[in-house]
């Protein structure tokens, strides 16, 4: 209106504004535009947590979208169309490439199949699309096919258009394109039934090839992650932290797991084998021989015994560096080496003085435990440069800094892969960053503390302390990551008795099914008490009567055992959590055999789904995160307008 007040960084913001939005009529037209889309449904959340490097379970899960394009197929056609049917259908949708390739071997594929499944296809992409705008379905298609398909899902079956869209059909029959658009539209469909991909943690480690889940990520529409331990210390490899990098060898070794680094990231461990070879010739390394985690292990086990030894030797070493500079961690009691007595073939922990099952450490000096010897450094030397070079790995590293962080707050829930450090009171416990704080305020400072050591310029005091800080949050006894007193790595290799290799959890476990806890966690983070706190991080034991639903119901615990290694104890696979416009509901997975058998068996995930909450009424963008944005958006635009209308700021034209 004439007369009303605008402040001179407001007129600079609504002239920025202007660019986009050149009239009073093109303002108008968006804000209309805006107030319809937060009319529209709310988009389907998917929760995933601790997918540990299992990549083949981990992209079936994301094909199949924890059973919900299956549930959208069984709606549309559970009378329709036999459970073979509608199995074949889900797998196509699945796997498009790999099963079209497999029907056609078979002898399935006709004109007339290609026909009715280009038709049942265009029917589940229609019931995925019906919450979006036409402007986020037409995004989620190909490029060089997202006009013939959007001809054909806007078809509404009336008889004057009838012969058009027939017309349509036997032309991309007739001109060989019924592959491409069987593919384009499991793609699309794929895209459609999840609107947003949360990640809470632990995409690496354990598994083969968790590069291609970082891929699969890269590639997603609409994703984040909350960091995990395991990821931080990729994270903190990738920051080129001497110490993250001897960790994440020694696990990928210990797992007999060398695909992601020499595969995945085209790292050579040859100095590492060349180390190993020259001082651990003669050791048996018993205790140093390779896990099986269900695949297939290096050719020569005792050689990978040698190579695990000479980098654990050097993550010892590095991490004693490390917590040398660092005394404000509390982790002195952690350097371990120079409490070993060679001649006595001892070691003290924790005040306890325990024999060693083995006195071997030829490249450690008495005199000085920590020092690396000169071919050590030449090793470490090189496998920086390995690291610092791999232009995948540092994408990957990119992708979680910007994509991730310690926590995420996301339409009432709070997100986090680990735990709120406390003390045994409950009290929040203080994290070792600038002000010893606490809580939210001290994990805030954490994330840009893990920030700064990937981030500033190398040879800086506060990149180097940033570094230190990664490997603090994936082994330190405070990180909201980690939730342990400490990583008992050395006295499992080196001590029989059990009682040196407890690692205590953090007092937040022993709080976790505590109703009033929960609540204060949400009111810490600034949430209200409807949301709920989703977690991962410790797996789920159902054999043994845990429930991933704690805390009265206000906090989800969706680390079920996706990695093979922990499915013994858990007696499943794996939970995600879907959070759809109507429900919130817990999904249990059983183990998934292969991709194999999933495209030649269409042997699909068995899950069950639990209800965690059924919704008052259906939520709308406007409930959202995304709606307060549109508001404040809608708050801009009425301004430009009356910015407009006032003459402070003139429309253009031309």
């Amino acid at each position: 209106m004439v007369g009303e007040a605008f402040t001179p960084q407001e007129i600079r913001y609504l002239q920025l504004l202007r660019k986009q939005y050149r009239t009073i009529q093109e303002a108008s037209a968006e804000v209309a535009h805006l107030r319809a889309v937060l009319r529209l449904p709310k988009g389907t959340e998917h929760f995933l947590s601790d997918l540990h490097g299992e990549h083949a379970a981990f992209l079936h899960i994301l094909h199949n979208a924890s059973g919900v394009i299956k549930r959208k197929i069984n709606d549309l056609y559970a009378n329709l169309l036999s459970t073979h049917e509608r199995d074949m259908l889900s797998t196509l949708i699945y796997y498009p490439d790999e099963k079209l390739a497999l029907l056609k071997k078979q002898g399935v594929v006709t004109q007339e199949w290609y026909r009715l499944t280009i038709y049942r296809l265009l029917e589940v992409c229609r019931m995925c699309s019906v919450k979006y705008t036409r402007k986020r379905v037409r995004d989620a298609m190909p490029r060089e096919m997202g006009a013939l398909m959007e001809e054909l899902l806007l078809s509404d079956g009336t008889p004057d258009k009838e012969g058009y869209y027939r017309e349509v059909m036997q032309s991309i029959l007739e001109t060989g394109q019924s592959d491409a658009m069987i593919i384009a539209l499991s793609r699309v469909i794929q895209a459609l039934a999840i609107d947003r991909l949360h990640i809470i943690g632990d995409i690496f480690d354990r598994g083969p090839r968790a590069d291609l889940i970082m891929d699969a990520l890269l590639n997603y529409h609409q994703v984040d992650v909350q960091w995990g331990n395991h990821d931080i210390a990729w994270m903190g490899a990738a920051a080129l932290c001497e110490a993250c990098i001897a960790q994440v060898i020694v696990t990928s070794v210990k797992y007999g797991n060398l695909e992601t680094l020499e595969v995945g990231y085209g790292i050579s461990l040859r100095p590492l084998s060349t180390l190993a070879a020259a001082c651990y010739a003669d050791d048996p390394c018993e205790a140093f021989l390779p896990r099986d985690n269900g695949e297939a292990l290096h050719e020569d086990e005792m050689e990978l015994a040698r190579m695990h030894k000479a980098a654990a030797i050097l993550q010892f070493k590095l991490e004693g560096q490390l917590l040398a500079r660092h005394p404000e961690y509390g982790m002195e009691n952690r350097r371990l080496l120079h409490r070993i007595d060679f001649e006595k073939r001892t070691v003290e922990v924790d005040g306890t003085v325990y024999p060693l099952r083995s006195c071997r450490f030829p490249t450690v000096d008495p005199e000085d435990p920590y020092a690396l010897t000169p071919l050590e450094r030449d090793v470490m030397d090189r496998l920086t440069m390995e690291f610092a070079h791999s232009e995948k790995l540092q994408r990957h590293a990119q992708f979680l800094y910007s994509a991730g962080g310690m926590y995420l707050r996301c339409n009432g829930n709070l997100l986090y892969h680990g735990c709120i450090p406390m003390e045994e009171d409950g009290e929040f416990a203080p994290l070792p960053v600038p002000g010893a704080a606490c809580g939210r305020t001290g994990i805030d400072a954490a994330d840009r503390m893990a920030r700064q050591g990937y981030f500033l310029p190398l040879g800086q005091r506060e990149r180097r302390d940033g570094q230190d800080f990664l490997w603090y949050l994936g082994s330190g006894p405070n990180s909201p990551l980690f939730g342990k007193d400490k990583m008992a790595t050395f006295e499992r290799y080196f001590i029989a008795d059990r009682a040196a290799h407890t690692e205590n959890k953090n007092p937040y476990y022993e709080y976790q099914n505590d109703e009033a806890t929960a609540l204060r966690i949400l009111r810490e983070f600034g949430l209200n008490e409807t949301g709920f706190i989703i977690n991962g991080h410790v797996p789920v034991k159902l054999g043994q009567g845990e429930s991933p639903i704690k805390a009265g119901g206000r906090l989800l615990v969706i680390d079920g055992g996706l990695s093979r290694a922990y499915q013994p104890v858990t007696g499943i696979a794996g939970y995600t959590l879907i959070f759809t416009s109507h429900e919130l509901n817990l999904v249990a997975h059983q183990p998934f055999e292969s991709t194999a058998s999933a495209i030649s068996a269409e042997q699909d995930i068995h899950s069950v789904q639990s209800l965690v909450k059924q919704m008052p009424r259906r939520l709308l963008i406007a409930d959202t995160d995304e709606g307060d944005a549109l508001r404040d958006r809608i708050d801009d635009l009425m301004r430009l307008i009356s910015a407009y209308r006032s003459g402070v700021i003139k429309e253009a034209r031309g």
